[in-house]
């Protein structure tokens, strides 16, 4: 083989792999959209409850009910299928890498899953309800927050 032809292959195996990607994300987005409304609920709950009683969100434009779910459930399905993508992109890279490099690269791609869902959990139960708390809190009694 050429590398003109070699080059060729690597360019088509991206062009299958980042396919797969795409059409991953698309049927996770699918999976997800049905599930907006409480999708945004969920995500929206360490704000909602550190609001003052008797206030509530707003929106500020004709779309915004429709949308902000749309983009929150289209979020989520992003980080859902991200195992997904993450593989597809071992599978083109790993191929590469000689077998020490692999091993070496496991504990890594392990570890780092991990540590994201723990931070993303820590943010969530922790961080996101002291800080929403503060700045509810943060201006004069008789301002009434009005949080898009």
């Amino acid at each position: 083989m050429s590398v003109t032809e070699t080059f060729v292959v690597h360019l088509l195996e991206l062009r299958s792999r980042l396919l797969r990607i795409v059409i991953g994300l698309v049927v996770s987005i699918l999976a997800f959209l049905p599930f907006s409304n409480e999708l945004y609920t969920w995500l929206a709950q360490p704000l909602l409850s550190q609001m003052p009683v008797g206030t509530h969100m707003i929106a500020t434009a004709v779309t915004t009910p429709f949308l902000v779910p749309m983009k929150v459930s289209t979020l989520v399905a992003i980080v859902a299928s991200l195992p997904y993508t993450l593989y597809q992109i071992w599978a083109f890279v790993g191929p590469g890498l000689h077998i020490h490099e692999r091993k070496m690269a496991l504990p890594f791609v392990v570890s780092g899953t991990i540590f994201f869902f723990l931070g993303a959990a820590f943010a969530y139960y922790l961080v996101l309800p002291v800080g929403f708390k503060f700045f509810v809190e943060f201006g004069a009694p008789q301002d009434m927050p009005m949080i898009t």
